[in-house]
């Protein structure tokens, strides 16, 4: 698999573009402009006077394009100093811009080659190292053209070059260029016939909402905007259905639906709005698997694995226990009645999915078939018990009896047969064996039970855990068996298969970070949450407020940085979306439209200082909250008719 750690990722689904910070497209590992998965150009080298430009600077100036700069020294008496600069300006659209500018004192008559080429591979062959050979081109209108039997693409260049050599690749242009002059080239790459790329991120009207933050930490602000902007990038619409929109997993590697991954994003970005929840929601209700038999009422997901301790586990068990709390709190942020009444009998068959897995006994097991039972999975049956129970109340539907009974036999079943104690105070296990032997390896899968979901009036759900479980497993998670200093690794550096840079095994998670973070606020351990919090914002830093899905999980010491992983997606949708769940819980805001209500439970410590969070959304309008550096949170703007509650 190519490494993605250094590359400049240009993302407006479905189109891409990659390259390393100099930006010539080589056409080896994964440079090339893409569109829906398949590299329609590999190879785009620019010479100037039969010499490659030097490059001297690579950036991101968006989600979704990056700016190449570039200079050569044309003329024998320029001295040291360059006397042209090249500049490139390319976008996730498939346009790239060539500008070409004399800052010498003399005229200059420059020739313009630009090298291009292809194999129309498929992502997933790149991604094996099975691209396959460039192909022949031809002379297709003012550019280059090239097919197989199943994909064609085309790169037409404006203006036109004064040649065109099918057989090597080559445009060719003679620029002239005053002193001070510029000439600009630019190319369009796209599928043959087809249009401009209509990214859905890039439609007038965004699901989320433009939230902006401002106060005494610098750090907020570019996180906050880079957050935003990467989940803009990563939007993609249902193809049945346009008009519902959903967070691909993340670039290069996951840029389709993940059913678990897209939930819980959509969950962390309700404080953005509930339309992409609602979009989310309705993708997925489509691919419910209908009755009878063990598996109706599941939406379908692909096994992920798990770490060495675990088999892979099945994350439709994960997106089928999320959808019920996912429409559950958005009609808590605003979701419109009509649209919750319209999801909820795809809420009520995963809530009997459940139900009827679980049967007589207190866990869900990982499969029908007598997995382990795993500590997260039965996080998430629990919440999903209780705000599916709050939602079926809601709208006088029956069973919520029967799911609160049954949650709390898990609740008191879960607080003696997962803990395992030792002389420190016990810690959770990761899962129970199917004959109940736990598997004690401490994960940051254990944040789960830090996440409970929200209630009516301001009020968090009750979790698997009681006071005292909860302080021992706030030690733990501050302990630097897990915490890096950058945030939470996956497995404790004690546990037997510790790999910093495994993904499931020693790696940072910043969606676990991020849970582990808002949950502990929720539960009044501050100073714990303040640690990984700081640590993640400076982590941020190091990755230019771009955030990746996961990085190497090496201790922090003085002077060190953050080690990238080679195979993270960046960006990710799991961590753009924990940015927004960052910020928020420090304001601690809790909505319950339904009731007209809001209410504010922030980080009294303010480990940021002053924080302003605004351009918000609650209940379908703007919103905008400010933390003081006493720790008190003052709404700035809201619903009319939205009140404080206590």
């Amino acid at each position: 698999m190519p490494p993605t750690h250094t590359a400049l990722i240009c993302v407006a689904l479905p189109g891409l573009a990659i390259s390393d910070e100099w930006g010539q497209l080589s056409g080896r590992g994964l440079d090339g402009f893409y569109r829906g998965g398949r590299r329609l150009l590999s190879r785009c080298q620019v010479r100037v006077a039969g010499r490659e430009p030097l490059p001297v600077q690579g950036r991101m100036t968006g989600a979704s394009s990056a700016r190449f700069v570039g200079t050569l020294r044309v003329s024998p008496a320029a001295g040291p100093d360059p006397d042209v600069l090249i500049e490139r300006t390319r976008h996730a659209d498939g346009t790239e811009r060539l500008t070409l500018r004399n800052t010498g004192m003399r005229a200059l008559c420059l020739p313009l080659e630009v090298a291009l080429g292809t194999d129309l591979a498929e992502l997933a062959a790149i991604a094996a190292g099975a691209a396959g050979p460039e192909l022949p081109a031809t002379v297709h209108a003012s550019g280059l053209r090239w097919a197989t039997a199943d994909a064609t693409a085309c790169v037409l260049a404006q203006p036109p070059p004064s040649d065109s050599l099918a057989s090597a690749g080559l445009l060719r242009w003679q620029l002239e260029l005053p002193p001070g002059g510029a000439a600009t080239v630019e190319l369009r790459v796209r599928p043959a016939g087809a249009g401009p790329l209509r990214a859905a991120g890039h439609a007038t009207t965004s699901p989320l909402a433009p939230a902006q933050a401002e106060g005494d930490d610098s750090r907020a602000a570019p996180l906050l905007r880079s957050a935003v902007a990467d989940l803009q990038a990563l939007l993609l619409r249902d193809p049945a259905h346009p008009t519902d929109l959903y967070l691909a997993a993340g670039a290069p590697w996951r840029c389709g639906m993940a059913p678990a991954e897209a939930l819980a994003a959509a969950r962390m970005t309700l404080p953005l709005g509930t339309r992409l929840a609602a979009g989310t929601l309705r993708a997925l209700a489509r691919t419910q698997l209908p009755g009878p038999g063990p598996r109706a009422g599941l939406i379908p997901g692909p096994r992920r694995d798990a770490g060495p301790h675990l088999p892979p586990s099945c994350t439709g068990t994960e997106a089928t226990l999320l959808f019920p709390v996912l429409l559950a709190e958005a009609r808590r942020w605003g979701l419109p009645d009509q649209e919750t009444e319209e999801l909820l009998p795809t809420a009520e068959r995963c809530l009997t999915w459940l139900r009827t897995t679980v049967g007589d006994g207190p866990y869900l097991s990982d499969s029908p078939q007598g997995g382990p039972a795993r500590c997260e999975t039965q996080a998430y049956a629990h919440r999903a018990a209780l705000l599916g129970a709050d939602l079926l109340d809601a709208y006088g539907r029956p069973g919520a009896t029967e799911l609160r009974q049954w949650a709390q036999t898990l609740r008191t079943v879960f607080q003696t047969g997962f803990w395992v104690e030792d002389r420190s105070g016990g810690r959770p296990a990761a899962a129970l064996e199917p004959d109940g032997r736990p598997v004690p390896h401490l994960t940051a899968a254990a944040v789960h039970l830090l996440d409970t979901g929200l209630l009516g009036a301001g009020r968090l759900a009750p979790g698997l855990l009681d006071k005292v479980h909860t302080q021992h497993l706030a030690r733990l998670l501050g302990a630097p068996a897990m915490d890096t200093g950058w945030g939470l690794r996956g497995l404790g550096t004690k546990e037997a298969g510790h790999n910093p840079f495994g993904h499931r095994a020693g790696a940072v998670r910043v969606q676990e970070t991020a849970l582990a973070v808002a949950g502990l606020a929720a539960a009044d351990y501050e100073k714990g949450a303040t640690g990984l919090l700081k640590g993640l914002l400076d982590a941020a830093e190091h990755f230019g407020h771009r955030l990746p899905e996961m990085f190497a999980g090496e201790q922090r010491t003085a002077g060190s940085a953050p080690v990238p992983h080679p195979a993270a997606c960046r960006p990710a949708a799991t961590a753009a979306a924990s940015v927004i769940l960052l910020l928020t819980a420090l304001a601690g805001i809790r909505p319950d439209v339904p009731a007209r209500t809001v209410t504010l439970r922030p980080v009294r410590s303010a480990p940021l200082g002053e924080l302003g969070l605004n351009g918000l959304c609650v209940a379908g309008a703007p919103f905008g909250v400010r933390i003081s550096r006493l720790g008190l949170a003052l709404v700035e703007e809201a619903a009319d008719g939205l009140q404080l509650g206590a």
